[in-house]
């Protein structure tokens, strides 16, 4: 029963609960419907706002567009209206041009009738000229006795000895103005050149001495017979010559390279006190050997003197032997040596390519390495040599250049040979036999006076000027300036010389008189 009445209590409060939340939920939904026709009706007020909006916006731009067509539409009028006046003006223009160049045309036809008149004037005139001057190049031919290619040749020569002074006068003053101009700037460049070479000269012999412990060293060099001297003269090439000189015997030979290796031998022959055939032959070998590593190793010291690392072994070992040769007292690699940084620095001060200038003054005298021991001139044997060992054309241009016998096409070339002159002219680096001296000398003199018109001919100053007296009746002074050039080219070509030889041309005119 209690059971029931707590079922029927719980089912009471329930449907209270649920009725409550009955109503609830009716009055949330009355609620809900009144605010969503609230925002509807807010909703279409906005749409229309906005519709409202929407349309002044668009008569606006409608507005602003039809103003700018308006506007455009206005300036376009304006532009087309000036293009209209400016044709208009163009056309009066061109009729005006018109009319002009038909004026124009008018008067050129008027003028054209007038030349026509007068060419025809003209050629009337020159025939009256022609036939006047026919007349009188009779009488004149009739007063001078000339007849008119007699007076034209008078004419031409005359001409020709006037073109000759004004050429000679040209000549004489561009020569002092170049001189002028080129004096200093090369007296600059061949003292700076010169000053930074101070090199040693060695003079030329034939012969080497080579000292003995003593006397008795002297009997046991010739050996049982002469066997010992035979042996090493036939293995060495060089004579052997046992005088009475104390202490020392001497070794001939016109080959420096022979007499060397020679020297060498016989120099380890006596320290080492064996003395024979066998052991001679045996040394000679070895020397010969140690000679071509020294003249390797020479020629390389030599090339790295004047920073030129890149040559070939072969060039090297020519490069070593050349000092062993000299020319007229001086040695060849120290000229070539000379040469090449004289022209390495004379390139440099011109702005010409140093290096080649360098390269081809260290080469320049490389066939003298073998002058004596091949056919040819050493300036073919250089060529050939260069050639061989790939050398570059420019280096073997300058270097087949420096005695004059190609025409330089380079500036090396010309700097090289220069180079070659001034280590050969310096004092003190060479020397001349006495009797070749003498004859160059004459040789100088008889030259000049094969020349017309020359009195006397002096060879001074050690034959590097030549001094010529000339005759002043017959000799000008334009022609002067010609017999000095002429006679310097002749020296040039015919002669062979170290450094250069000034020749000077003297013109004198003496009036004598005497009171009595």
């Amino acid at each position: 029963m209690a059971l029931l009445l707590l079922a029927l209590l719980a089912f009471a409060v329930v449907w209270g609960l649920w009725r409550r939340s009955k109503g609830a939920a009716a009055r949330m939904l009355a609620n809900a419907e009144a605010e969503a026709e609230r925002i509807v009706a807010r909703a279409e007020i906005d749409g229309q706002r906005i519709q409202k909006d929407m349309e002044i916006l668009a008569r606006e731009r409608l507005l602003a567009a039809r103003t700018e067509f308006e506007r455009e539409t206005r300036e376009l009028r304006l532009e087309l209206s000036a293009a209209e006046s400016r044709l208009r003006d163009g056309e009066e223009e061109l009729a005006g041009r018109q009319h002009t160049l038909v004026g124009k045309e008018e008067a050129l036809a008027a003028r054209q009738a007038d030349i026509e008149a007068r060419d025809g004037q003209l050629v009337v005139r020159e025939q009256e000229l022609a036939s006047a001057i026919a007349e009188q190049r009779t009488r004149l031919e009739h007063i001078a006795g000339l007849t008119g290619e007699q007076a034209k040749a008078e004419l031409v020569r005359s001409l020709e000895n006037e073109a000759r002074m004004d050429a000679a006068n040209l000549v004489k003053r561009i020569e002092d103005e170049a001189g002028e101009k080129a004096k200093e700037r090369a007296r600059r460049i061949i003292s700076m050149a010169v000053q930074r070479i101070a090199s040693e000269h060695v003079v030329e012999s034939t012969v080497s001495v080579v000292d003995l412990p003593s006397d008795e060293m002297k009997g046991r060099i010739i050996g049982r017979e002469g066997r010992n001297i035979r042996a090493f003269e036939q293995a060495t090439g060089v004579d052997l010559i046992v005088d009475d000189t104390p202490e020392a015997v001497i070794l001939s030979c016109f080959e420096p390279v022979r007499r060397e290796i020679a020297r060498l031998a016989l120099s380890q022959l006596i320290q080492d006190g064996r003395i024979h055939p066998g052991r001679i032959e045996e040394l000679v070998v070895k020397v010969q050997a140690e000679m071509d590593e020294k003249l390797l190793k020479d020629g390389e010291s030599a090339a790295m003197e004047v920073a030129i690392p890149d040559l070939h072994p072969e060039l090297l070992k020519l490069i070593g032997r050349l000092q062993f040769r000299s020319s007229y007292g001086q040695n060849a690699l120290k000229h070539s040596l000379e040469v090449a940084w004289l022209s390495h620095h004379m390139a440099a001060e011109l702005g010409a390519n140093a290096a080649v200038a360098k390269r081809a003054g260290l080469l320049h005298d490389i066939g003298k390495a073998v002058d004596r021991e091949m056919d040819g001139t050493h300036l073919e044997l250089g060529r050939e040599m260069l050639r061989k060992f790939g050398e570059a054309d420019e280096v073997i241009h300058a270097m087949e250049c420096h005695h004059g016998d190609y025409d330089p096409h380079s500036v090396e070339a010309v700097l090289v040979t220069a180079a070659d002159a001034l280590s050969a002219a310096r004092p003190g680096a060479r020397r001349e036999i006495l009797e070749n001296y003498i004859k160059r000398l004459e040789k100088l003199e008889s030259m000049a006076t094969d020349f017309k018109g020359v009195e006397k001919a002096y060879a001074i100053q050690a034959g590097r000027e030549l001094r010529i007296v000339v005759e002043s009746a017959r000799i000008s002074d334009e022609d002067a300036i010609w017999l000095a050039r002429d006679l310097a080219k002749k020296v040039e070509s015919e002669l062979t010389y170290p450094g250069q030889i000034k020749v000077t041309v003297i013109r004198e005119t003496r009036a004598v008189e005497y009171a009595r």
